[in-house]
C-alpha cells in the first residue's frame, strides 16, 4: 500500500518533474504551490496515471500550511512521503550590494517554509511509520561557497543540518530523511534568480551540460521507493562537467622595478 506524496514547489522545475516521475510509479500526489493555474494543469496531465490533489499554498504562511494539512481529504490524508522542494535563489550579486528584502525572501522560503511544512506533516509521517520518507531538496551550495551565494548557500546549509538532525529526532519511528543535493541544473530557477533576465540565466549554462529537472526527479523517485530499512542521509548529484575550483586569493598588483 502506498500513501500520498506531498510535493512543495510543484509548479515548475524539480517539483513538477518529481510529480511526473512519482505519478508513473503510482503514488497519489498532493501538489503544492502558489500558482494555481500551473497546479491544475499538472494535475490534469497526471490524472490518467494516479489520483492528484492540487493545493494552492504559500509555504511561508505557517497557519495556512497547518490548516491545509489538517483538512486533507481522503485518500490524501495518509502522507507517506514529503518532498520539500519549494525554494529559490535571488540577488546573485555581492551581499553588500543586494536588497535586504531579497535576502529575507530566501530565508522565509528556503528555511521558514521548509520548517513550516515539515512540522505540519511530521505527525502524519510518524503515524505512517516504516517506509515514511522526507526528501529535502538541498544543494551543493550548502558546502561549496561561491560569489553571490551568500544567503542562498547558507539556507541550503540549513537544509543539510536540519535533515541530519531530523534523522536523530526520528530515530525509532521508521521515518527516513534524505538531503538530496543537486549541482548545476537547468530549470526556471536561474531565470528567477536573475529577476527574469533570460540572457543572464542562459549564461549560467552556456557551453556546458548541466543536470535537468528529470535527472533530479529520478533521484527523488529512487529515494521514495527504497526498501523501508534503508536510508540515504545525503545524495549529492552533479553533472560530469562540474567539479571544485581552487581557492580565490586576492593579490596586490606587483610592479616591476626599474
Amino acid at each position: 500500500m502506498q500513501g500520498a506524496v506531498l510535493i512543495t514547489g510543484a509548479t515548475s522545475g524539480f517539483g513538477a518533474a518529481s510529480a511526473r516521475c512519482l505519478a508513473r510509479q503510482g503514488w497519489p500526489l498532493i501538489l503544492c504551490g502558489r500558482r494555481l493555474e500551473r497546479l491544475q494543469a499538472l494535475a490534469e496531465e497526471l490524472s490518467e496515471l494516479t489520483s492528484v490533489l492540487p493545493l494552492q499554498l504559500d509555504v511561508r504562511d505557517a497557519i495556512a500550511v497547518q490548516r491545509a494539512i489538517d483538512e486533507l481529504p481522503e485518500p490524501f490524508s495518509g502522507i507517506q512521503v514529503l518532498v520539500n522542494n519549494a525554494g529559490l535563489a535571488l540577488a546573485p550579486g555581492p551581499a553588500q550590494a543586494v536588497e535586504l528584502s531579497d535576502l529575507h525572501t530566501m530565508i522565509d522560503t528556503n528555511i521558514t517554509g521548509l520548517v513550516n511544512v515539515t512540522h505540519a506533516v511530521l505527525p502524519k509521517l510518524i503515524a505512517w511509520g516504516s517506509g515514511a520518507t522526507i526528501i529535502n531538496i538541498g544543494s551543493t551550495a550548502a558546502g561549496n561557497p561561491y560569489p553571490g551565494s551568500h544567503v542562498y548557500g547558507a539556507s541550503k546549509a540549513f537544509v543539510q543540518q536540519f535533515s541530519y538532525n531530523l534523522r536523530c529526532d526520528l530515530q525509532g519511528t521508521g521515518v527516513r530523511v534524505t538531503d538530496l543535493a543537486p549541482g548545476i541544473a537547468e530549470t526556471e530557477f536561474s531565470l528567477v534568480r536573475n529577476a527574469g533576465d533570460a540572457g543572464a540565466a542562459d549564461k549560467v549554462y552556456q557551453g556546458t551540460v548541466p543536470l535537468t529537472a528529470d535527472d533530479v526527479a529520478e533521484q527523488v523517485g529512487y529515494i521514495a521507493a527504497l526498501p523501508a530499512h534503508m536510508n540515504i542521509n545525503r545524495l549529492e548529484v552533479v553533472p560530469v562537467r562540474q567539479a571544485w575550483g581552487p581557492y580565490a586569493i586576492h593579490r596586490d598588483q606587483l610592479t616591476e622595478s626599474a
